[in-house]
């Protein structure tokens, strides 16, 4: 079927609604439209616990028992265009701190690998596969390196060690860089302590940045693959500048656009070991991170792993290209669409066709501007809903049950300033029904209290939560009066990541004794430290509840 655009009506100049402005709205820069632009991405992670069956570099493995002599780099390329990926990122450096380029600034990477002699360089042969193929490159540089012994976010032991580690870190992002040409994407992951802005400035300006002060970009809050619904691309200035934002910083008000990236695995880990084929993901399991991130105008970034040969596995090669074809035979060509903008949009098809898809998407050059919006298809009955939500952004996919229609209108009910919409299309995919429910997760009593069970005046708490967090994501701790008067107040709360103090990852919820704990991470023991004040004469007791969230 041919691309065509039928009988459109637009009804434009009704004006903003009453005393709503679209002056002060967060908007991207042309770097960030760009980026957004891509919708999909793809990660590699290779690394020396490939070989270890663990997701977690214990630096056991002989450096001469890393042999992938079967590596084919044109082959991520080729697989990243099978699924439509736009760029790769590459994770040069995991935790336990092994380079896979060539580097004076540690003993453990490829130059101590007896394979290629030595010389083997990833960087390099992907830089050049990327460039043939005509896709953009990122680079993950872990700031923690357990080689090194330097925890989360490049946190060193001792103020000796930072300075020493500041040096180390410096000088691997400058080679990175600054050799291998231009990175579209720079991963933090954890964020980092080190300064590195005149680094970036002189050699990424127009990178995207994952976590850190200078992130351009936000994690979603999960490793599941989908953002939330709403979905805001503006966070306030407070939250963009902790460095470690995710979704649910999100706002329609707020002053900085700091987009959502949703990282995903193809498989139960993200590095290739024996026990996981049988997690590879189905198309149907892919679609729905789709629907999830693209669909809630966020970019997914899909994990791929070789394996100890140095090639993605064939049944992982296969999916990718399945998952690509199906994204394709679903979107590439919409049954009609419009491309004019106004607070009601009208499709008139020629002849009534059956669709089940409606793809909506904003122009946010000026912002994210449309609140609140409804789909309406024309019947016998008059106009019958088709879908409905708040926020659009870059692109908003909305599934639903099929139907023959003649006529579609798309009604902006709420918006800041005058709606701006670049698309309006529909399709006809052959699948209809609604997403399924996202898995609920499991509540943990970390603690309970009482007045026998606490310390008069100034305590501490190490809550020991490693067992009980089974993925990265975002937590929610809460503490919960059972009685008496609640006269124990929380003083503050901090993430212990491996013994390394990282109190930016908890935020208090409001005034209550809620908390978001974000963990980028596992591998490590994880404790909360808890510092509360018991007020002399309480009868209190309670509970303390840790869950996962979306």
């Amino acid at each position: 079927m041919n691309r065509r655009q039928f009988g459109v009506t637009s009804i434009a100049g009704m004006g903003s609604l009453l005393g709503q402005t679209a002056k002060a709205l967060a908007r991207p820069s042309a770097d960030q439209l760009a980026w957004q632009a891509m919708e999909l991405s793809m990660f590699v992670h290779f690394a020396p616990n490939t070989w270890q069956d663990r997701e977690y570099d214990d630096l056991s493995t002989p450096l001469d028992k890393i042999q992938p002599n079967k590596l084919d780099i044109d082959q991520w390329v080729s697989v990243a265009k099978s699924m439509g990926a736009k760029q790769i990122i590459f994770v040069a450096k995991h935790t336990g701190g092994f380079c896979w380029w060539q580097t004076e600034t540690s003993k453990y990477g490829a130059k101590e690998l007896g394979w290629r002699g030595g010389k083997a360089d990833l960087m390099a042969d992907l830089a050049k596969s990327c460039k043939r193929a005509g896709l953009k490159m990122g680079v993950y540089l872990s700031p923690q390196d357990r080689s090194q012994d330097v925890g989360l976010g490049g946190k060193a032991k001792t103020p000796e060690a930072q300075s020493k580690y500041d040096l180390v870190f410096r000088q691997q992002l400058t080679e990175l860089l600054s050799k291998y040409g231009d990175m579209s994407e720079v991963w933090f992951d954890g964020s980092s302590v080190v300064d590195v802005g005149d680094i970036l400035k002189r050699h990424a300006p127009h990178a995207m940045i994952f976590q850190s002060k200078y992130a351009t970009i936000r994690w979603v809050g999960n490793e599941l693959g989908y953002a939330p619904n709403p979905a805001w691309n503006a966070v306030a200035s407070e939250a963009a500048a902790s460095g470690v934002a995710t979704a649910k910083d999100g706002t329609p008000d707020g002053t900085i656009w700091l987009p959502n990236e949703c990282d995903a695995r193809m498989r139960r880990e993200w590095f290739w070991n024996t026990k996981n084929d049988e997690s590879l993901k189905t198309v149907d399991q892919l679609m729905l991170m789709y629907y999830r991130s693209v669909g809630h105008g966020s970019l997914l970034l899909l994990n791929h792993t070789p394996d100890t040969t140095g090639s993605i596995p064939e049944s992982d090669v296969k999916r990718a290209s399945e998952f690509g074809e199906e994204i394709r035979r679903r979107f590439e060509e919409p049954v009609a669409e419009s491309k004019s903008t106004g607070r009601i949009v009208e499709l008139r098809l020629p002849k009534a066709a059956r669709i089940d898809h409606v793809v909506l998407m904003e122009d946010i050059r000026n912002g994210q501007r449309i609140k609140k919006y409804l789909v309406e298809a024309f019947t016998v009955e008059g106009w019958k809903t088709l879908s409905r939500g708040t926020s659009i952004g870059h692109k908003k996919i909305d599934p639903f049950p099929a139907k023959e229609v003649g006529r579609v209108r798309l009604r902006i009910e709420e918006s800041t300033g005058d709606p701006m919409l670049l698309r309006f299309a529909v399709h006809a995919v052959g699948k209809g029904e609604g997403l399924a429910p996202i898995d609920s997760f499991q509540t943990h009593i970390l603690r309970s209290w009482n007045l026998s069970s606490v310390k008069l005046g100034e305590d501490t708490w190490d809550l020991d939560i490693t067992s009980r967090v089974e993925a990265a994501g975002q937590y929610e701790l809460e503490f919960f009066s059972t009685g008496g008067e609640n006269r124990l107040s929380i003083d503050s709360v901090s993430l212990l990541h491996g013994g390394t103090d990282s109190p930016e990852f908890v935020r208090r919820v409001g005034r209550s004794p809620q908390f978001r704990v974000s963990i980028t991470g596992l591998g490590e023991i994880l404790k909360l430290r808890v510092k509360v004040t018991v007020k002399d004469g309480t009868d209190t007791f309670g509970q303390v509840f840790l869950r996962q969230v979306e």
